[in-house]
Parts: C-alpha cells; sequence; structure tokens
C-alpha cells in the first residue's frame, strides 16, 4: 500500500510542477485533464502527508521518552505518544479506503426514472412523494433538477417521472437509490382503515455525454407532434413534443416539457443516450456477478431496497438492516443518514474483498 502512495505522491507533485510551468493553458484539454487528476488525488495526498507527520511524530515522542527522566514530561509524552499512535491508525483506514477503485461515473450528473409499479393509484401517489423527496434532498445539496419526462394521473400521483440532478458527485450519492421502494399504509380512498402495500421502481443513471455514446443517426425515427396534458401558452398549440425511437432497441423516448421542439429534441437525445449508455453498464455490471456480491444491494432494479411504513412512521433500508424511526423527515428530503450508512456499508464490504484478494 505505501509503494503505492509514495507513487501517488510523486505523480502528485509532477502534475503541481506541470500546472506551475509557463504555457500550461496553451493546451485546454490537457490543462483540465492535469486539473481533475490533481482534484482527485489531493485528498489522498493530504491524507498520507498527515499520516507520515504523524508517523514522524510518534517516533520523535518515543525517542524523547527514552531519554527523558522527569516524570511530568514523560506523562506529556505518553499522552502526545498516545494521540500520534491513535491518528496513525485512523488515518490508515482513511488511506484505505481512498485507494479504493473509483467508479468511473462518481462525478457525473443523474437521470433518476420513478415509476408506479404494484397498488394502481396508491403506487402512483407515492410516485410523486418520492419525486418531491428527491427535489427536497436536490435543494439541501444544491443541485439543479430538471425534469425531463412526466406522466401524472388526476389525483396528484405519478406514473413515471424522470429527471436530471446535475451537481458534484451525484452519482457517487444517487446509485445507492436504484431499487423497488415499497410503502405500506392506509390509502385515503380506504375505507376500511386496512393497510395496503405498494410499490415503485427507481432506477438512476449515470448522465451519458456524447463521448459515451455514438448514435447512428440511421437508427433513430423522430415523430413530431402536439404536446398532451394541461399545456399553457404554445404548450398545446404547436408540433413541440418530439418522439424518438431507437430501433435496434426499442426504447422510445417522448419529449414535450419545452415550449421549442428543439429543445425537446435536445433533451430527448440526452434521455437516449443516457438509456443506451446505461445499457451497456447493466451488461458489464451482470457479469461481474461476484462483484456484485461484495456491494451494497445487487444493483438489480427487481431488487426491494427499502421499506416505509407510515403507521409506524419507520423506514427500513434491507441491504443494510437500517432503520430509522423519522419518516417525515426523510420523505420531507432528509436522506442523508441512509445515504452515509449505504456509502460506508459498501465501503466495508469492497475492503473485505480486497482483503481476501
Amino acid at each position: 500500500m505505501f509503494d503505492r502512495l509514495d507513487d501517488l505522491l510523486r505523480r502528485f507533485e509532477e502534475i503541481m510542477n506541470e500546472l506551475a510551468a509557463p504555457g500550461v493553458t496553451d493546451n485546454q484539454q490537457h490543462f483540465r485533464e492535469l486539473m481533475k487528476e490533481q482534484s482527485d488525488l489531493t485528498p489522498l495526498v493530504e491524507a498520507y502527508r498527515e499520516y507520515k507527520k504523524c508517523r514522524q511524530d510518534a517516533e520523535d515522542s518515543l525517542a524523547m521518552l527514552e531519554e527523558e527522566s522527569d516524570e511530568e514530561m514523560r506523562d506529556m509524552l505518553k499522552e502526545e505518544l498516545a494521540a500520534s499512535r491513535k491518528r496513525i491508525e485512523e488515518l490508515e483506514n482513511e488511506l484505505k479506503i481512498l485507494l479504493l477503485p473509483k467508479d468511473p461515473n462518481d462525478d457525473k450528473n443523474v437521470i433518476v426514472e420513478i415509476r408506479a409499479g404494484a397498488g394502481g393509484d396508491e403506487a402512483a401517489l407515492f410516485a410523486a412523494e418520492i419525486y418531491r423527496m428527491y427535489v427536497h434532498y436536490a435543494e439541501t445539496k444544491r443541485w439543479k433538477v430538471e425534469t425531463l419526462e412526466m406522466e401524472e394521473i388526476g389525483i396528484g400521483g405519478m406514473k413515471s417521472v424522470t429527471f436530471m440532478l446535475s451537481g458534484q458527485g451525484a452519482y457517487s450519492i444517487m446509485k445507492y437509490e436504484s431499487g423497488v421502494h415499497r410503502v405500506q399504509r392506509v390509502p385515503e380512498t380506504e375505507s376500511g382503515g386496512r393497510i395496503h402495500t405498494s410499490t415503485i421502481t427507481v432506477a438512476v443513471m449515470p448522465e451519458a455525454e456524447e463521448v459515451d455514446v455514438q448514435i447512428d443517426e440511421r437508427d433513430i425515427r423522430i415523430d413530431v407532434c402536439r404536446s398532451s396534458g394541461a399545456g399553457g401558452q404554445c404548450v398545446n398549440t404547436t408540433d413541440s413534443a418530439v418522439r424518438l425511437t431507437h430501433i435496434p432497441t426499442g426504447i422510445v423516448i417522448y419529449s414535450q416539457t419545452e415550449k421549442s421542439q428543439i429543445q425537446n429534441r435536445a433533451k430527448a437525445y440526452a434521455l437516449l443516450r443516457t438509456k443506451l449508455y446505461d445499457l451497456e453498464q447493466q451488461k458489464a455490471h451482470d457479469a461481474e456477478a461476484e462483484l456484485r456480491k461484495s456491494q451494497v444491494g445487487t444493483g438489480d432494479r427487481s431488487e426491494k431496497i427499502r421499506t416505509y411504513n407510515f403507521p409506524q412512521g419507520r423506514v427500513t433500508d434491507h441491504r443494510i438492516n437500517l432503520t430509522l424511526y423519522k419518516l417525515d423527515k426523510i420523505m420531507d428530503g432528509d436522506i442523508q443518514e441512509i445515504v452515509d450508512a449505504c456509502i460506508a456499508a459498501d465501503q466495508a464490504a469492497k475492503l473485505l474483498r480486497m482483503g481476501e484478494n
């Protein structure tokens, strides 16, 4: 581990020297690559430098302790030695986590797709509530929220909604939300007071750039039509809605949220790229069966990951056996404790697997 850390420290110093060289901004592409590599390495380098300092402090305290005869000074040196050793242990664990292979998609924006499952109108109502939960959470992270597709029902529910979250580390956090979310509660339409169980599915996909996916225009059928729904100025009066059909996969994208056909077309292409990229990611994911066992959940969208029990006011994440009795706060977007627990469990599983190899 320490040989690798020394190599990374040397690489960081090389990058800093390059960035300080005159004319470094002449090649903007290379400059951006250097800045990103510097940003990625900075937390690890800072932790390693602190680790080396703590090791040196511990050695100095130990050497002084062997020579010191004054009891008061010896007690002080023992305290310093104990503090250094404790911090060394903490930093070793931190460095192991920082050295874990990074998901190349972690820094990407995400496209989230929520679909009502079993439960009819109740599932659609829950889908709308989960959508609002994520929007409120995104606001706390200062992420931008952009709705791409939405199919509503008359009572305030959503059969489906697709939206983009743009912000630093969005995928690294939101990827743990993929799967089946289950709700247990008494629906407003239930006169007998019986608890019903409904489900929705959440798919979290890293946004694909044009360089990630090349789309052959010959594989696309484009249809334009008038937007449907409640409408508004210009929405229902022009052929602004766009439907893309990707013939090889059968994927159909319908975009009508913008007034302009050009804007809807751009959104539709962005969503199609992401879905095609996600297909490739899923294939690779399915091929790595052994890796999946070491991660939080399987990543399968049919996997039940969480239950929201309204009568008991609790939320349970089944992958990590975490139960929290603060359902109201969670539904209002306070999901950070769940996210942190999933990240910690995932890192622990990866560290265990790394130790077995």
